[in-house]
Order: C-alpha cells, then sequence, then structure tokens
C-alpha cells in the first residue's frame, strides 16, 4: 500500500466512526466515546496513560531540538565527515 491508500483507509474510518456516533442519542454517544477496555469493557482510567512517556523529550524531538544526555553518544553529523 502507499502512503496515500493508507491515508485514504485512515480518513473513511474517521468518517464511519463519525457517521455511526451520529446515530447515538447523547447518551449512548458520551459512553462508546469513553473508549472502554476492548476485552472487559472497564471505563478508560489511568490504565490507559503510558506512564514510561517521556514528554520532556517529545517536546525536544518535535522542536527538532537534541539534548545530550548522560552516557548518550554524540548525534551522528549529516554531510561531510568520512565515508
Amino acid at each position: 500500500m502507499t502512503d496515500r491508500d493508507f491515508l485514504w483507509c485512515a480518513l473513511n474510518l474517521a468518517i464511519d466512526r463519525e457517521e455511526e456516533l451520529g446515530r447515538l442519542c447523547p447518551a449512548c454517544r458520551e459512553r462508546a466515546e469513553a473508549e472502554p477496555c476492548p476485552v472487559c469493557g472497564a471505563p478508560r482510567g489511568e490504565w490507559a496513560v503510558n506512564q514510561g512517556f517521556d514528554w520532556k523529550r517529545y517536546e525536544e524531538l518535535k522542536e527538532g531540538r537534541t539534548l545530550r544526555r548522560e552516557g548518550q553518544a554524540p548525534p551522528l553529523q549529516r554531510g561531510g565527515g568520512e565515508p
């Protein structure tokens, strides 16, 4: 599949979900949007949060910044250098 095919599929899935939610009453729609556990149906809570996610590092990478951390090798340089 090409990137275009993946995008087409993702957009159509999102549209289909919105259409399905649009057919529900407000109370059922709220329950459907709560994203319960797909296995047992437990309400989404703290279990759905990745406790190991490093938001600071994410923001650095998102902004194109990379800070060296202890024990980390220096970043690779693009262009120049030895082949």
